[in-house]
């Protein structure tokens, strides 16, 4: 079922269920508690099996070890129209105007607000010892408890209903609107773990965000307060009773952990069977309203919960609603890993590590396993059958860059040259040499790790070995002791067997009335003049091997000689668009340096002989024809740099029609929108690889101009898009020329190959990115920049074995910016598992997330969007119901348990599915979709981590002297106080949102202006001002938009402002106009699907 469709109006599950006779739940302290209300997801009322997750929020990631999972419990709050009811400003991050909050104090590391729980090792445990039988029974004297809860079976099956009425698990009902109330005496009870002396929780002026669920896409008629049972072991709202083996933050009201005493079952005593053989128990984390510390809230409010101590003296509360605190939190992730595993280097030597977060920085020590910002895994514990890689659904994929940029601090990788002989390889399966090679018969001969062939060390390289059986020079030569290096190619390795010459860099640029008369070809003719000196050059080179050539054009072509002999650059006009072909060749690719002068005349001229062009129409696949054409005849590789402004209509081959229907959305002929018009570009494109043609497509349309078509050649070459809609120079000139540059200037590998090769067991079956395949194992890259990347997924044809582990060894040929023949290596070993434990324990989201979007925005090409949606939604499902019943321990089936490493899939799945691509707002156009839809293919992990859930950064809340980036908080509007400014970003969009109750001192020192209402929205600049706040935040958006691969254009948006719409667009947590679910709302939904896949 699709998370976003509209609620039906009948609930599904209106009928009441019976109480348990003579069971009043707890409240928090003593208080007698209600019978509870039918929860809005009807399925979420009965035993669900369950599933695993990242590493425990305020905890580091253990190692891998051999006991069970970490897992954490979130008690799901169901789906409510959550952020409906505030105007902006009434909700706050920190205390509400007329309740005073309190925050656990900094020392309590009870990481996420879901606190998780840990599992081994016990080393880790931040948290306490889990109570004595004596603190139980001290818990248990101030609970009523009467009766023995029956178990009960679980409807199953049951769908997103209409408004359910829901208890409050903090702050008081509103009596009317869309919130349902209870009788004052009643709180439904939550679970509870270990309570302190006369702690109450935290109290919220804001209207209750977990009362009342009104599915996503439409409000719903408001139900009555419903009074029901329980189903056994299970709170309000699938909020069950914690069980005894649970170390857990505590939610408000239920048993405690600790033994079992007299008095109601809670769920069955923890036993072994579900477990797999030898697997101690998992300790679950119940995740209930309360949170620890949260990264970005400096002062701690009065009356906040802190745990670990007995519990005081009953204290009367308010009826309690769910925080969406009680649910996973990025932030707190994040924050969590960049503390615990920042500040130490990440050492490569061991086998199946997982490597910190993409968002911790840290740095990397290359001792035989390649660096994770080569590659990164979905997980490093793979499963050693089929079978069980079926049974769990986790897809086993690398992302791979393999010219990743690194950090001053690391070494770029060693060039090794082997001379004529080249570099040694497998006789069988031609796996270059690397440290998981093993010499044999006194160093005479190796074994390949890959395919286990014997293969004998050429005279040469011979070397003996020490008594461990290693090669003595092994630390010598970087093949045998580094995961990543570089081989220099011999002829062998050349096209035609000839070594290349260096590559050119060709400039083609639209000169019709549009790219004129936005003043376009001026800006970009005055760059280049300055530009071409900082060309990319090889080591410490005094100026750059690249050639350069210039073309303009309309309806037809013109070539300039600019050889450095004329006194004046010639023009030469070539109309026949049908049969291009390059009218010089001499004078056409020129040396920078030599032709300074004729080139810089050149540019002068160009943008006055077309100043007055009526010119409108113009062509697009003739001149990508013309530049490969003039790469084949001078016999080298290069780039292709195209500025183009509108739709190809003139009559020329690949002329295109405007084909834009918005009324195709939703129906199963949405799919043509991403699939290019014509066959044309795809054979042009491969024609360019064969060339080694690369094409990055500059392109500034004021309407339609079809991307989808257009962006299919530098899409196959290994090319980059970008996008100006309605560019104007006072407003795009910084971005696009900072885009242009960072383009030009960066390290290109040409006329490139690569191949991933595995042990045997596992095989590359499927890739992902900006390429093009001939065959089924070779990827072809005719450019491949140090930003893009190319992600591998893997599947069994044999069974691996826990002993050996799995290899990967990605091989890059390509041609570098000096005309050298280089092999890239990157070499990964990965652990292998015949526990499910394992496997769910070494899980990256991050590059399962970008794995997801990756696959599910290829399939849009192919299957209808909704389609695509239910496809993903189901194998999240899978992934987490296979873990839970695998291996979570025995749990009340109203607690929704995920895998530590992976407590963030649903959150941040949830961003891909309310994504452009897969759900438009009214506002998206279909070239929108078609640019994300290719950018996101060949993205990295880091840049899919902020794409999908952006940075929300308070810019008030930290001192000005800091010089660190400021905490991020969570992107939801709640998140948001009136009285702050904010800084959004995600990795293509900045904006700085100015709340309506900013102070005036604020507003002065940062846009020179008195008062709030005198900002202008839609600012695109920060005035440059001599003050410690101005400095600071311009300081942070020059940082953040160093760290981005593209430059991100600044928007000012007003609280309250027009443009506060877009920026809502990106609090990704919240429900989104065009339907998206909010993250409470998806992950009452996740449970659900779980639950009937478990039943």
């Amino acid at each position: 079922m699709n998370v976003n469709q509209s609620a039906p109006p009948v609930p599904p599950f209106g009928q009441n269920q019976p109480i348990y006779p003579g069971y009043h739940q707890s409240s928090y302290g003593g208080q007698s508690g209600p019978a509870v209300p039918a929860t809005p997801y009807g399925a979420y009322n009965g035993p669900v099996p369950g599933y695993q997750q990242t590493p425990p929020q305020g905890v580091p990631r253990a190692p891998p070890s051999s006991g069970a999972p970490p897992a954490s419990t979130v008690q799901a709050p169901c789906g409510q129209n959550t952020y409906g009811q505030f105007g902006q400003g009434d909700i706050q991050n920190g205390p509400s105007s007329s309740a005073q909050l309190q925050r656990l104090p900094g020392s309590q590391q009870f990481g996420s607000p879901l606190a998780p729980v840990v599992s081994q090792p016990p080393v880790l445990q931040p948290y306490g010892p889990p109570p004595t039988s004596t603190q139980v029974t001290a818990q248990l004297a101030g609970m009523q408890i009467t009766g023995a809860v029956p178990q009960a079976p679980t409807p199953s099956g049951l769908g997103y209903g209409p408004p359910t009425s829901l208890a409050s698990a903090s702050g008081s009902f509103l009596n009317s609107g869309p919130y349902g109330s209870y009788p004052q005496s009643q709180a439904p009870p939550l679970s509870q773990a270990q309570g302190h002396p006369g702690v109450q929780p935290p109290l919220r002026s804001a209207p209750p965000l977990a009362s009342s669920f009104t599915s996503p896409a439409s409000g719903g008629p408001r139900m009555p307060s419903m009074t029901g049972p329980l189903p056994p072991g299970q709170g309000f709202g699938s909020l069950p009773v914690n069980q005894a083996n649970h170390v857990s933050s505590p939610p408000a009201h239920a048993l405690p952990p600790g033994p079992q005493l007299p008095g109601p079952p809670a769920p069955p005593p923890p036993m072994h069977s579900p477990q797999q053989p030898g697997y101690q128990l998992q300790q679950n984390g119940s995740f209930g309203p309360a949170r620890g510390p949260q990264p970005n809230y400096e002062s701690s409010y009065p009356g906040a919960p802190t745990f670990g101590s007995q519990p005081g003296p009953p204290q009367p509360l308010p009826p309690k609603r769910l925080d969406p605190d009680a649910i996973p939190s990025p932030i707190q992730v994040i924050e969590d890993d960049r503390n615990n595993r920042g500040s130490e280097p990440f050492v490569t030597g061991v086998r199946g590590q997982v490597p910190p977060l993409v968002t911790t920085n840290f740095l990397v020590k290359d001792q035989g396993n390649a660096s994770p910002r080569y590659i990164r895994c979905t997980s490093y514990n793979i499963p050693c059958t089929s079978d069980m890689a079926k049974q769990a659904q986790v897809p086993l994929a690398a992302v791979i860059k393999p010219l990743a940029r690194l950090p001053p601090e690391e070494a770029s990788p060693y060039v090794v040259d082997h001379g004529e002989s080249g570099p040694l390889r497998c006789n069988r399966c031609k796996a270059y040499m690397c440290p998981l090679m093993t010499f044999i018969e006194g160093g005479r001969r190796f074994q390949c790790s890959f395919c286990s062939c014997i293969n004998d060390v050429p005279p040469q390289y011979f070397q003996h070995l020490d008594h461990t059986g290693k090669r003595v020079d092994a630390y010598d030569r970087p093949e045998l002791s580094l995961g990543s290096y570089e081989f220099l190619a011999t002829v062998d390795y050349c096209k035609n067997n000839k070594f290349p010459s260096p590559p050119a860099f060709i400039f083609m640029i639209d000169v019709s009335y549009n790219a004129i008369r936005t003043g376009l070809v001026r800006l970009l003719c005055e760059e280049l003049k300055s530009l071409l000196d900082y060309l990319p050059r090889e080591g410490g080179a005094e100026e750059s091997a690249i050639r350069v050539g210039f073309v303009t054009y309309n309806k037809v072509l013109h070539f300039y000689n600019v050889k450095s002999t004329l006194a004046q650059p010639q023009m030469m006009v070539v109309s026949d668009v049908a049969d291009m072909f390059v009218p010089l060749l001499d004078g056409f690719l020129v040396n920078v340096s030599e032709s300074r002068a004729v080139i810089t005349s050149l540019l002068d001229q160009i943008p006055e002989m077309f100043a007055d062009t009526r010119e409108t129409e113009t062509v697009f696949a003739p001149v990508i024809q013309a530049g490969m054409e003039a790469l084949k005849a001078a016999e080298c590789a290069g780039k292709l740099f195209l500025f183009h402004t509108s739709l190809p209509i003139a009559e020329a081959p690949g002329k295109l029609k405007n084909r834009d229907d918005r009324k195709l959305i939703n129906t199963d002929k949405e799919k043509t929108l991403f699939q290019p018009q014509m066959g044309a570009y795809q054979t042009l494109a491969k024609e360019c690889v064969a060339q080694g043609c690369c094409v990055d497509l500059f392109l500034f349309p004021n309407q339609y101009v079809d991307v989808a078509t257009l962006s299919v050649v530098p899409q196959l070459t290994g090319g980059s898009v970008y996008k100006y809609a309605c560019f104007q120079v006072e407003n795009d000139q910084e971005r696009f020329l900072s885009d242009l540059r960072r383009d030009v200037q960066k390290e290109v590998g040409f006329d490139a190959v690569m191949r991933v090769r595995t042990s045997t067991g596992i095989r590359a079956v499927d890739f992902f990115g900006a390429f093009y395949m001939s065959n089924t194992t070779d990827v072809e890259l005719a450019g491949l920049d140090g930003d893009k990347t190319v992600t591998v997924e893997f599947k069994h044809d044999d069974r691996l074995s826990e002993e050996s582990g799995a290899l990967l060894q990605c091989a890059l040929l390509y041609t570098s910016c000096a005309g050298q023949r280089r092999l890239r290596i990157h070499n990964l070993a990965l652990n292998c598992c015949t526990q499910l434990a394992d496997l769910y324990r070494n899980c990256e989201t991050d590059t399962l997330i970008n794995y997801m979007a990756k696959f599910a925005y290829r399939g849009v090409l192919n299957s209808p969007v909704k389609t695509v949606r239910d496809t993903l939604i189901t194998q999240c499902a899978q992934i987490l119901a296979c873990y839970r019943k695998n291996c979570a321990s025995p749990s009340s089936a109203g607690q929704l348990i995920l895998p530590e490493c992976m407590k963030l899939l649903p959150v941040y799945l949830n961003c891909v599915l309310k994504s452009d691509v897969l759900q438009p707002g009214a506002e998206v156009t279909t070239d929108d979709r078609a640019y994300v839809r290719q950018l996101v293919s060949s993205m990295d992990v880091a840049e899919t981590n902020v794409f999908f859930y952006p940075r929300l950064l308070p810019l008030t809340k930290s001192p000005l002297d800091s010089t660190t980036e400021p905490p991020a908080v969570r992107a939801s509007e709640e998140r948001l106080s009136s009285g702050d400014i904010y800084l959004l970003e995600n990795g293509l969009n900045l904006f700085v949102w100015v709340g309506a109750s900013v102070q005036q001192g604020v507003v002065q020192s940062l846009f020179n202006v008195s008062s709030f209402s005198q900002i202008t929205s839609g600012l695109s600049v920060l005035p440059v001002l001599d003050n410690p706040l101005s400095k600071k935040v311009r300081g942070l958006i020059d940082s953040l938009r160093a760290q981005r691969m593209r430059y991100m254009k600044l928007i000012v948006v007003k609280q309250e402002d027009k443009l506060e719409m877009l920026f809502k667009h990106f609090l990704v947590e919240d429900k989104s106009l065009s339907g998206g679910a909010s993250y409470v709302d998806f992950l009452c939904h996740m449970h659900k699907e779980i639950r009937q896949l478990l039943s």
